[in-house]
């Protein structure tokens, strides 16, 4: 499925203004701060990693899967992308002044995002800033449902930004936007800072 993601998802920022706006904030929130370096973690084909670059970001990529960083690195050869997996990072403590988590966490098991929160918060260093994009379960339960690259789950904005809270993140702001023309679902977006 990477190939034909990647193909699909290449410029779909370009119709999005408000998720863009969403990731200018996180940029405007790490920047002025000059705090480093900046992860996208499951950064699938690279879109979000060169986009948050072009908005002045010293930022890498992670990704599982060895085929979406191949891709990644094909279309931003002057990008850093590693394959890596989001909850057992190759980073030390407090390595990073930013982690972006754009619609990568859908695809894990609800029993397992406090350990991914956990780590986040550990290579994140203290006051850095987390930004999450998610599908949103529209005042229901957490809710499983069928993803063109894998199972992935609806999350309730204030159940995911508790579990985030417990982690020692503070919520920032957050954003929910309408299903557009051809979406099915909700998006959430939460911006988050790690404890000083």
């Amino acid at each position: 499925m990477a190939v034909p993601y990647a193909e699909f998802a290449r410029n779909e920022l370009d119709d999005l203004p408000l998720d863009r706006a969403v990731l200018a904030a996180f940029a405007d929130s790490v920047r002025p701060d000059d705090a480093g370096l900046v992860a996208e973690l499951g950064c699938g084909p690279g879109r979000v990693t060169a986009h948050l670059r072009n908005l002045g970001l010293n930022i890498f990529g992670v990704d599982l899967s060895p085929v979406m960083i191949d891709l990644a690195r094909e279309a931003y050869p002057d990008l850093r992308f590693e394959v890596g997996s989001m909850d057992a990072l190759d980073l030390a403590d407090g390595a990073l002044a930013g982690i972006v988590s754009w619609y990568s966490l859908i695809h894990t098991p609800p029993q397992e995002i406090p350990s991914y929160f956990d780590e986040f918060r550990r290579v994140l260093a203290p006051g850095g800033y987390l930004l999450l994009g998610f599908f949103e379960s529209e005042g229901g339960p957490v809710v499983e449902f069928d993803h063109k690259v894998a199972p992935a789950y609806r999350w309730p904005i204030d159940e995911l930004a508790g579990l985030a809270h417990a982690a020692e993140f503070t919520e920032v702001g957050r954003m929910l936007r309408e299903p557009r023309e051809g979406e099915r679902h909700r998006r959430g977006h939460l911006l988050m800072r790690g404890t000083l």
